[in-house]
């Protein structure tokens, strides 16, 4: 015991974090529109490849709800057989960054952008599994998805099958809501188990026609990519994706990390060599054909509320779900789909922070207009490009927030008129400039100081120029330059 001293508390977290993450695995898989055994697949090399490396150590990852969305549309467009090379090369892409010591550098990223993209990507999961939660086809696009929302809820309601799919599903989100408010006792059980199992229990007893989950074996379900479907590669559309799966990927792994971090008081994250475990556990999902993986919020903070302690509690729970997986794959046949929707709308639900847009909104405008913008880009284009807008939507800010510059006139009623520029002097604000000295009296001389610029772009000062011709042909005397140092 002394070689393992928290074995006892690691081991007590590790079942925990196995009952979490077994409905999630699952029901991730399913609405990405792969087999069920496939989530569980990733969850175990998240748990056993990942989880043994370093990086963070009380992090859990394995499939998340985040690209859920990503990885459907990237199955619809390309195909099964294409999902495993995509993982691969984004996993080969997150080694290189993660070993050119760019991890730290996923910290820079826009806040707003990251919860933009979370809220997205909520949005759509939300908007696709309320049709599973009827038993029903979702539309392809996020703008289809909510738009014929009210007509399939109305159709529901005059078929029985819908109508008990339904009940499953809103059994299951009541549930998981009703959960944490029960004694302490009774929440041992992880709200997503209880849920999923009562509402199989449910559709068992009561004989309800629901649709449960395929399931095709544990070794049927791998399918390592074949050489042609590395042929793909040359398609940009496919390149287009592993970028997205790479950025995605990695910034929900590495906020992920700052989140846990918070938790408990354990070593920090080192995130390059975090950004590498994710990137070799992705690397190993791609050759098996299976889901991407990112750390998982839900699973991660399972895991330090347990009270694990070292890294043996994550790999511990990646040794289960194999024993699950080889052992009693058949117990999944059982679990109803619109189980597995309603636990994923409550996932997705928790995407969409409402409270951070209100907050946002009351004190710093800007970041809420990028975060809802970068959201309903999601909705309305897709992923990729709706966080490459929120992406430049935060660096035009940036850029304007940069370019403060003050301006300060002094006149003294007789002789010259004095302006002085400060700060620093860029085409964003040249309009605003050039309006506060066009506003000068022209029958008067001028002395511009712009020797407290700590820059003035070429933009600038090309205007500043034509400016000073302009008022000195009035017939005033010169305007007086006085340059930065």
């Amino acid at each position: 015991m002394t070689k393992f001293p928290h074995l006892k508390q690691d081991f007590a977290a590790s079942l925990v974090v196995f009952l979490v993450a077994l409905p999630l695995c699952v029901g991730v898989a399913v609405a990405s529109g792969v087999p069920a055994e496939l989530g569980l697949v990733t969850g175990i090399v998240g748990g056993i490849v990942t989880g043994l490396m370093r990086g963070s150590s009380l992090q859990v990852s394995g499939p998340a709800a985040g690209m859920t969305v990503l990885v459907f549309e990237a199955v619809r467009e390309f195909g099964l057989p294409a999902l495993g090379v995509i993982v691969l090369a984004t996993g080969v892409l997150q080694i290189a960054m993660g070993a050119l010591k760019l991890g730290r550098y996923f910290r820079a990223i826009s806040v707003s952008v990251v919860e933009g993209m979370l809220a997205g990507i909520g949005l759509v999961l939300i908007a696709g599994q309320l049709y599973s939660l009827i038993g029903t086809k979702a539309p392809e696009s996020g703008l289809e998805k909510i738009a014929g929302l009210p007509e399939a809820l109305v159709d529901a309601f005059d078929s029985t099958g819908a109508l008990a799919s339904l009940a499953v599903g809103i059994g299951t989100i009541a549930v998981l809501v009703l959960w944490k408010r029960l004694p302490a006792k009774v929440r041992t059980v992880p709200g997503p188990l209880a849920a999923v199992g009562l509402a199989t229990l449910a559709a068992l007893v009561l004989d309800l026609p629901v649709a449960t989950v395929e399931v095709h074996g544990l070794l049927g379900s791998i399918q390592p990519p074949s050489l042609d479907a590395f042929g793909e590669l040359a398609s940009v559309g496919l390149l287009g994706t592993i970028v997205a799966f790479t950025l995605i990927a990695s910034a929900e792994s590495l906020f992920s990390a700052a989140a846990v971090d918070r938790l408990h008081d354990g070593p920090r994250t080192e995130y390059d060599k975090e950004l590498l475990a994710q990137g070799a556990g992705n690397t190993v999902c791609g050759v098996l054909g299976a889901l991407p993986m990112t750390a998982v919020i839900v699973r991660s903070a399972a895991n330090v509320q347990a009270g694990a302690r070292t890294k043996a509690s994550r790999v511990l729970h990646g040794v289960w779900l194999l024993l699950f997986a080889a052992l009693l794959p058949n117990v999944l046949a059982y679990i109803p789909i619109p189980a597995l929707a309603g636990i994923l709308v409550h996932a997705g639900a928790k995407l969409v922070p409402v409270r951070s847009i209100v907050s946002l909104w009351r004190e710093h405008r800007g970041e809420a207009l990028i975060l809802v913008v970068t959201a309903v880009s999601i909705v309305a284009v897709s992923m990729f490009e709706g966080v490459l807008i929120g992406l430049a939507l935060a660096i035009v800010k940036t850029a304007w927030e940069a370019s403060h510059i003050k301006m300060e006139i002094v006149d003294k009623g007789a002789g010259p008129v004095q302006a002085y520029l400060s700060g620093n002097a860029t085409f964003l604000r040249l309009p605003k400039i050039l309006d506060s000295l066009e506003s000068l009296p022209q029958d008067r001389p001028v002395e511009l100081d712009l020797s407290g610029l700590h820059h003035l772009d070429h933009a600038c000062r090309t205007a500043l120029e034509s400016w000073a011709e302009r008022h000195s042909d009035a017939g005033t005397e010169p305007v007086r330059l006085t340059m930065a140092a």
